[in-house]
């Protein structure tokens, strides 16, 4: 299937006949919008981060109280991106996203609507710091990969630990030569 913008071809990114409600980890990463440095910056080994990265990193993890099958693993901002590990549980165990009383009904369980809801929450905190409304913060889309086994988490889990480390070899690094 593909969707026509104008006479612009725009090519699925979703995996047709995956279940994205499906228990299982996940890696991401989710842009700024025009890839803006506006999260922070790497010193050294390490990531400073800015107004609104500390923003992002908030509504990042108030996640799981929105989607209680939600847990978070490796997260990591970087000046223009983020990079997460994340997973569905409960298959078997209960049905997924089962709300209590006091929070109200859950929120469906998908990985689309997970990340949807942290870039509308972290997007209406940061248009708050900046003075600004109704202004995208993040690119339109993100990149999945679904994890298929131990080793393949531990190299997803490796990569973003290890990512500010790289920062300066990273084609996205401001002073980089292949940009």
């Amino acid at each position: 299937m593909q969707l026509i913008y104008s006479n612009h071809f725009r090519k699925p990114l979703r995996l047709p006949n995956h279940d994205y409600c499906q228990a299982g980890p996940y890696f991401v990463t989710i842009c700024t919008k025009g890839n803006s440095y506006s999260l922070g910056a790497v010193h050294g080994e390490a990531i400073v981060l800015s107004r609104a990265g500390q923003l992002a990193r908030e509504a990042w993890y108030t996640l799981p109280e929105r989607f209680p099958q939600l847990v978070l693993d490796e997260f990591i901002i970087m000046p223009n991106h983020i990079h997460a590990l994340i997973a569905f549980v409960g298959a078997g165990l209960a049905p997924p996203c089962v709300g209590n009383q006091e929070n109200g009904p859950a929120k469906r369980c998908s990985l689309p609507s997970v990340i949807g809801a942290f870039k509308s929450l972290s997007t209406i905190k940061i248009n708050r710091l900046q003075g600004a409304r109704g202004q995208p913060f993040w690119q339109r889309s993100y990149y999945e990969h679904i994890i298929r086994d131990g080793d393949d988490m531990k190299n997803a889990q490796r990569y973003i630990l290890e990512n500010p480390m790289k920062w300066s070899l990273d084609s996205e690094h401001p002073e980089s030569p292949k940009r």
